[in-house]
């Protein structure tokens, strides 16, 4: 840091304290982690021979040390200030400069996302983020935040599987507090920039099991009172994830496109001009805040069954609005995929050791055949074959067959297309909506808890494949994958049990409950492992809106 820097603390905290990356500066400081360290000394050593370059030291260093290869990461100050003034009129003038903004404003306005949900950004954000700084000044973490979001959220669960109405009223006010303190963890992080490993898992993931708890708890208070809505509850789950695997599989098949224009997209952008339309599109896509606060007023007022038809109306009207918008861009723009986003794709897949078998010996071979079609027809007729055949019926093994069959061909060329995009949302509305039915069809006591522990399991997996991809270390490691079967080889495992134990269904609840304690129990471990290691990325998402 220059002797002579003049500006606010925070734009020296944004440029000295971010742990995300391994070199960063702003005008007269610079920080490097170990991993810049041997270019930080390559640059201090030609800065030594050229003293006489002008500039202020910590400039010249960051130069040298992007010069050789490291990315120097220049955080955006927007009003803040920070300058190495070269004579007196230059330091007043940045002393007044410095006087005349807020630097705990600034900090607290930056804490909060930029892009957020109508209900988070005008009913929780304005005093979330000074809940945050309450948690920094307290010496508070966001992973205990996140933690502490997480213990409400399963208490809420744990009121709602009680069944009373005092239980539902007291579970609708602490998911609430839940969403709180989960947007409290974010706007922490950003507020003390403290970025970890650990933090990136928690966040990754904890939302999804707040979300998914509270749906079993639903279940179970509803079942108190004589109504069954496991189905509902499954069904909710299963369209959540394959509406969460769209975004994503549509988000990394673009993340480095080129020529990433379309008539759709320019009227996204004309609209986006218009303020209220932007608030409009938000909130139709029921995004968490809406969501969250939709399933808590509900559940206080009504009864599961109506949250459940609601959330279902709801995101699958969001779910089909924004994956028909997706396709019309893809359709109407002329963008080249990179490998990069390919292999993205292909990780999304899940694709197991039949699916990898017969794209090795489709190689070459497949170049004339569409995807995504391929992928589209295989996953129609695995669900209508589950849908409309009788429980354990041998042709749903067939059935399974010829869709282990289209998946490796749906994955035997590299996945470019346009539309490609859709095919690991395809196979998850396979596996799922499978195991959904072959679970109702089953029609025995605990048959669609244990479809609902397994679903949420594999759930678990695929979100875990996306965060690693997201920080950039790729997909969990192929033994993982082969080790749970693929999408396919559990859609098939799965068909092959229904018929084995058709005389016997009352054991098909415990053979699921096996199939998804062996898939939780691998795919936990190997996650926590990954997550808690030094090479997992210290990255907080500041994706969309859930």
């Amino acid at each position: 840091m220059d002797s002579a820097f003049v500006g606010h603390v925070h734009a020296l905290r944004l440029a000295l304290t971010d742990p995300r990356f391994d070199a960063c500066a702003v005008t007269g400081a610079l920080a490097v982690q170990a991993g810049a360290r041997g270019a930080l000394d390559q640059a201090v050593a030609g800065a030594a021979a050229e003293s006489g370059v002008a500039g202020p030291y910590p400039d010249r260093l960051a130069a040298a040390v992007e010069a050789a290869g490291t990315a120097v990461q220049r955080p955006e100050l927007g009003t803040l200030v920070a300058a190495v003034p070269a004579g007196p009129a230059e330091r007043e003038a940045a002393t007044a400069a410095v006087a005349a903004v807020d630097d705990e404003a600034v900090r607290l306005r930056t804490a909060v996302k930029s892009r957020d949900g109508f209900f988070t950004t005008f009913c929780i954000s304005p005093y979330s983020r000074y809940i945050a700084r309450w948690c920094a000044r307290r010496g508070l973490t966001p992973n205990q935040v996140t933690t502490a979001s997480l213990i409400t959220a399963l208490i809420a669960a744990g009121c709602a599987a009680t069944g009373e109405r005092w239980g539902y009223v007291a579970a609708g006010v602490l998911l609430l507090v839940s969403f709180v303190l989960d947007c409290t963890d974010g706007q922490l992080a950003r507020y003390s920039l403290q970025y970890s490993t650990m933090g990136a898992w928690l966040d990754a993931t904890f939302d999804r099991a707040k979300e998914y708890s509270f749906y079993a708890g639903l279940a179970l208070g509803a079942a108190r009172n004589g109504d069954d809505v496991w189905a509902l509850a499954v069904g909710s789950m299963i369209l959540m994830t394959c509406r969460h695997v769209v975004d994503f599989s549509f988000n990394e098949a673009n993340h480095d496109a080129t020529a990433n224009t379309s008539p759709t997209a320019a009227l996204s952008d004309r609209l986006d001009s218009v303020g209220w339309t932007v608030w409009i599109r938000r909130m139709i896509i029921l995004p968490i805040g809406e969501r969250w606060a939709m399933i808590a007023v509900l559940t206080a007022f009504t009864t599961p069954r109506i949250v459940f038809y609601a959330l279902l109306i709801g995101c699958a009207f969001g779910a089909l609005y924004t994956t028909a918008g997706r396709v019309l861009r893809s359709l109407t723009r002329k963008a080249t995929r990179t490998d990069r986003a390919a292999r993205a794709l292909a990780d999304l897949a899940d694709s197991g050791p039949l699916a990898e078998l017969q794209a090795r010996l489709l190689r070459g071979r497949a170049g004339s055949f569409g995807s995504v079609y391929v992928a589209a027809l295989g996953t129609l007729v695995m669900i209508a074959g589950a849908v409309f055949l009788p429980f354990g019926d041998p042709r749903v093994i067939a059935v399974a067959v010829i869709y282990v069959m289209a998946a490796g061909l749906a994955v035997a060329a590299p996945l470019r297309g346009a539309l490609d995009w859709l095919i690991p949302p395809l196979f998850r509305a396979a596996e799922y909506v499978t195991v959904l039915a072959l679970a109702v069809k089953a029609d025995v006591p605990g048959a669609l808890p244990a479809a609902f522990g397994l679903i949420a399991a594999v759930a678990y997996h695929h979100y875990d494949t996306v965060y690693r991809i997201r920080g950039g270390t790729g997909a969990p490691p192929h033994w993982l994958v082969r080790t749970i079967g693929g999408h396919e080889g559990r859609v098939l495992l799965i068909t092959a049990l229904a018929a084995v134990l058709v005389t016997r269904e009352a054991d098909f609840p415990v053979a699921l409950t096996a199939v998804a304690v062996f898939v939780a129990l691998v795919v936990l471990v190997e996650s926590i492992r990954f997550w808690v290691s030094s090479g997992a990325p210290a990255v907080h998402d500041e994706g969309e809106p859930a």
